[in-house]
């Protein structure tokens, strides 16, 4: 192709720009620290919640490459990372529940607070550093409003993924252009 001219396979290293993307480093990250703190590794759980943060947080990357070629694939694979987030999420509530720990009610004050620590940081440092000092029963609800606001933005992406879609199409219609643009029709 000429200088200038729009590739049909667009770059696709943007994906940590993804507010959606980078909550879910620290939900896996939180994840890792909380089970390795508070379940036994041997407990299949240990894995089970691990690989279900890594499984959220690695389908939003695999969607976005694969968006290039495939909005369909992307797609499903953005919801791929929706249902293992909701994975998640059933494992912490599973957690506080069967250990006899309370969940933090909407309105409460802990939940509003991690609430807006949520939107006003992005980083697992900050998070995990938090963590530190707190009690298996907070860092649970801390990720259960991570997984919360996780799932939000997710959901709002993949909104966004549509509209780009049914305004500029997929592949086959860059294709399409490109070969008309090439034979100067």
């Amino acid at each position: 192709m000429q200088r200038g001219t729009q590739h049909i396979v667009d770059s696709n290293r943007g994906y940590t720009k993804l507010l959606c993307y980078q909550k879910t480093v620290v939900i896996y990250d939180l994840t890792f620290h909380f089970c390795s703190r508070f379940i036994d590794k041997r407990d299949r759980t240990f894995d089970q919640m691990i690989q279900a943060a890594r499984s959220g947080k690695q389908n939003i990357v695999e969607g976005y490459v694969d968006r290039a070629t495939s909005f369909e694939m992307a797609l499903k694979l953005y919801n791929v990372a929706r249902g293992s987030l909701a994975e998640l999420c059933e494992d912490y509530l599973d957690y506080l529940r069967v250990h006899n720990m309370c969940r933090w009610s909407d309105g409460s004050k802990e939940k509003e607070a991690m609430r807006r620590l949520g939107m006003e940081h992005a980083d697992s440092e900050f998070f995990i550093k938090l963590a530190e000092s707190r009690s298996d029963e907070t860092i649970a609800n801390m990720v259960l409003v991570l997984l919360y606001q996780a799932d939000h933005l997710l959901y709002n992406f993949i909104q966004s993924e549509e509209q780009e879609f049914l305004k500029n199409g997929g592949i086959k219609e860059r294709m399409y252009q490109a070969r008309v643009k090439q034979r100067g029709y």
